[in-house]
């Protein structure tokens, strides 16, 4: 029976070791579980750490876009600022380069009056008696230009003509109206080109050639050069409607150049109150002319004669005025019976307000 003791004691102690190394290796397993579990979290809470400072610098860079953005906003406006601030004689002279190169593109020859813009304020008093020295309004009784615009047929000329007074047509270049309009200046010595020019005006700008303020220099040469062609005899163009295209110092300024080019004068008629005309006339050494007075924009005797009367007023003041009507008419029937008001001027055909 001993020996089988011993046995069972071998047994038993065998099997306690195992569980001991089973207890050993579960200890070590969660050991090594609890150390990866915490590597696992120190990674994961660098990864977050990483994360937020990423997050940092993604909004620091954004405010510091927005910051910057807006700095370059002040910026933009303090220069706005500053060019605003500068003198009308600093702006002038970058348009009159701008021009002046336009103009060498043509070769054309700058005319003799022609100012820079530097040089404009400084000589502003000679260039005015320069240009009032043009012109021949200076006498004994004021003179007065009466205008009508818009012709384009025989009637309307026979109806002027009737009046048995001076008056000046301007006539109308060919157009949907009239294509052989042109004609009816043959054999006139006082006569105007009535020349569509941009308006406001949608309805208005779809009349036939009307210039505009987007065409190059070379196709309003183009258009100045066929007027001279179709009225050989002109020397005086007023604008029909014209707002935009007056008001517009660039455009104005190319075309007043060709017109002075081909031989003719530009008669403002002042359809809008920023016309830049009279800025380009004195810097070319002209006299300006523009029209004073509308006569018929109410279509009735009274109205016209008030309007008259306004004319001749204006005329006794600086010694000439311009007046414009239409050949309504109206308008014939009140000019017809003017006589008594006009008695105090000496109404004249546009081109005898000037020097010879």
């Amino acid at each position: 029976m001993a020996p089988r003791s011993n046995k069972n004691s071998k047994t038993s102690s065998t099997k306690k070791q195992s569980t001991a190394k089973k207890a050993a290796a579960k200890k070590q397993a969660a050991k090594k579980y609890v150390s990866t579990k915490r590597t696992v979290r120190k990674k994961q809470k660098t990864g977050s750490t990483k994360k937020g400072f990423v997050w940092l610098f993604l909004l620091f860079a954004m405010v510091s876009l927005v910051a910057f953005g807006y700095y370059l906003g002040q910026q933009s406006k303090a220069s706005s600022s500053v060019k605003n601030s500068r003198t009308v004689l600093a702006e002038k002279t970058e348009h009159h380069k701008y021009t002046a190169s336009v103009f060498s593109k043509l070769k054309t020859k700058r005319p003799d009056g022609e100012h820079r813009y530097s040089s404009v304020k400084k000589d502003h008093k000679a260039i005015n008696a320069k240009a009032e020295a043009a012109l021949a309004y200076r006498s004994k009784k004021p003179k007065l230009v009466i205008i009508i615009d818009d012709v384009s047929n025989a009637r309307q000329l026979k109806q002027i003509r009737a009046l048995g007074m001076p008056v000046t047509p301007s006539i109308f270049p060919p157009s949907h109206l009239s294509m052989s309009s042109h004609k009816l200046a043959r054999g006139l010595k006082h006569y105007m080109i009535h020349l569509p020019m941009e308006s406001g005006s949608r309805q208005f700008n779809k009349q036939y050639k009307t210039l505009k303020t987007s065409f190059s220099a070379a196709r309003m040469e183009a258009r100045i050069k066929e007027m001279r062609k179709l009225f050989p005899t002109a020397h005086y163009i007023n604008n029909h409607t014209g707002s935009v295209f007056t008001g517009n110092y660039r455009a104005m300024y190319i075309l007043y150049g060709l017109m002075k080019k081909e031989g003719f004068r530009f008669i403002d008629s002042r359809t809008t109150a920023s016309t830049k005309v009279k800025k380009i006339a004195h810097q070319y050494g002209d006299a300006y002319i523009a029209r004073d007075v509308f006569i018929d924009n109410i279509q009735n005797i009274p109205s016209i004669h008030k309007q008259l009367r306004k004319a001749v007023k204006i005329a006794k003041q600086k010694g000439y005025a311009v007046a414009i009507g239409h050949p309504h008419k109206t308008t014939m029937q009140a000019l017809a019976s003017a006589k008594n008001i006009l008695k105090d001027v000496d109404l004249v055909y546009i081109d005898q307000i000037y020097q010879p």
